[in-house]
């Protein structure tokens, strides 16, 4: 690598960062010293009221650890770009290399000249055109072939970073599930190379009334992939809502820049919607080089955080929407209803976790689970944690109208095929 590391010994907080009983690939204890975490503090949550997600020390800790496992051959000064036209424009990053550059007096001139000088694959990462995004893409596209184009792109650039968009494509496919999965894929891929992914969500698709209605919720399971993985989250769909046009080119699709240059990041260039996306991807590259490169202090003291135990009589806690978790029935839950006759005759053996939503007026809910090797069914139940109270039932997604009052919701084990799953949670 072209950085000097010292040695790390993770904070006891690492663990809960992911929400997770064990720490995700590719940390393992065996390849960290990982004390175990106070219980009474969970998970770091990522609220839907900021741009950036949270990076509280204990998530430098992890993202630190995660970089400390990179192969040799790894640039510290190098991302790569995974999407579709979004990523593929030229505006996209391209600009900051060029002579047309207005930071507007941002303490962010450090970070863009330390991956100006970076080489990926013989260009600057910010121009490099990448074998990973293309036009018209889905998720799914990025993961097929042997080799797949997002290896061929780390195999060409030995990336510290990578921005990860996808979304705008995947929703004409109408597979939310397929969608979740392919996302998983790529966070976890990337970090089992010791590469740090950046998510982002994905504009409003004002060409289609009928897809922008999926958007929040395709945006809600970018933002639960990451939170669960303790990466970066960019909100890019937040900031560009109170946008004229919301910063949208005249096809309503894709992101427009300011005519000037789409790294004029003043507030009349901020008024585009490329520039705006240009500004709030250097901010987050700013703050991964400025914790994990430089070790420099978390920004962040502290962030929202995941209450309860997830047992039936002190399940976990749903404060907020949207709303994720990560767990493993393998090694955590109860294994307190083998069926719930109410919603069908399934065998449901194996260990559950217990999810508390108080709904305080009638509403549309959408809940997702993304289980791959595992086989982890949803259920809602109303007023208890009984399974006599089961109003809904679902293998992947449950959409359904809950009225005012407590519900449950309780990731199962299917017939015993227990496992690593994430939950997803979000309102209309």
């Amino acid at each position: 690598m072209t950085s000097c590391r010292p040695a790390l010994t993770v904070i006891a907080l690492l663990v809960a960062a992911c929400g997770s009983s064990s720490s995700p690939p590719p940390v393992t204890d065996a390849d960290l010293e990982v004390d175990a975490a106070p219980a009474a503090l969970g998970p770091v949550l990522y609220p839907a009221d900021r741009t950036l997600s949270p990076l509280t020390p204990e998530l430098v800790a992890r993202l630190r650890a995660i970089h400390a496992t990179a192969s040799a051959a790894t640039s510290d000064a190098v991302f790569v770009k995974i999407g579709d036209s979004h990523t593929v424009s030229p505006s996209y990053l391209a600009c900051f290399v060029g002579a047309v550059v207005n930071l507007d007096g941002r303490d962010l001139m450090a970070t863009l000249d330390h991956f100006k000088a970076g080489s990926a694959g013989g260009a600057p990462p910010y121009s490099r055109v990448s074998l990973a995004a293309t036009v018209g893409w889905a998720a799914f596209q990025a993961l097929a072939g042997s080799p797949t184009p997002i290896e061929n792109e780390v195999a060409a650039t030995h990336p510290a970073f990578a921005t990860v968009m996808f979304g705008t494509n995947d929703i004409g496919y109408n597979q939310i599930d397929r969608y979740a999965r392919n996302l998983a894929t790529i966070a976890d891929t990337l970090l089992a190379q010791g590469i740090i992914p950046v998510f982002s969500s994905f504009p409003p698709r004002d060409d289609d009334a009928n897809a922008d209605l999926q958007v929040p919720r395709y945006n809600a399971i970018a933002r639960g992939v990451a939170q669960t993985r303790g990466i970066p989250f960019v909100d890019l769909h937040r900031e560009l809502l109170a946008l004229p046009g919301h910063g949208l080119g005249t096809d309503n699709l894709h992101l427009e820049s300011y005519p000037g240059g789409a790294c004029i990041l003043t507030p009349t260039g901020l008024g585009h919607g490329t520039n705006l996306r240009n500004l709030i991807v250097l901010q987050t590259l700013d703050r991964l080089r400025r914790t994990v490169i430089a070790n420099e202090a978390a920004p962040d003291a502290d962030a929202p955080r995941l209450a309860g135990a997830g047992s039936p009589d002190d399940p976990f806690l749903i404060k907020a929407l949207p709303f994720a978790d990560r767990r493993d029935t393998r090694t955590f839950g109860v294994d307190a209803i083998p069926s719930y006759p109410a919603c069908g005759p399934q065998d449901e053996h194996g260990n559950e976790v217990y999810y508390r939503l108080d709904v305080p007026s009638a509403g549309r809910f959408h809940i997702y689970v993304i289980d791959d090797a595992a086989d982890i069914d949803l259920h809602v139940l109303g007023g208890t944690t009984t399974a006599s109270t089961c109003l809904a039932r679902g293998d992947n997604v449950i959409d359904i109208l809950l009225s005012p009052g407590t519900h449950y919701i309780v990731a199962d084990t299917f017939n015993g095929t227990a496992g690593d799953y994430t939950l997803v949670v979000m309102q209309d």
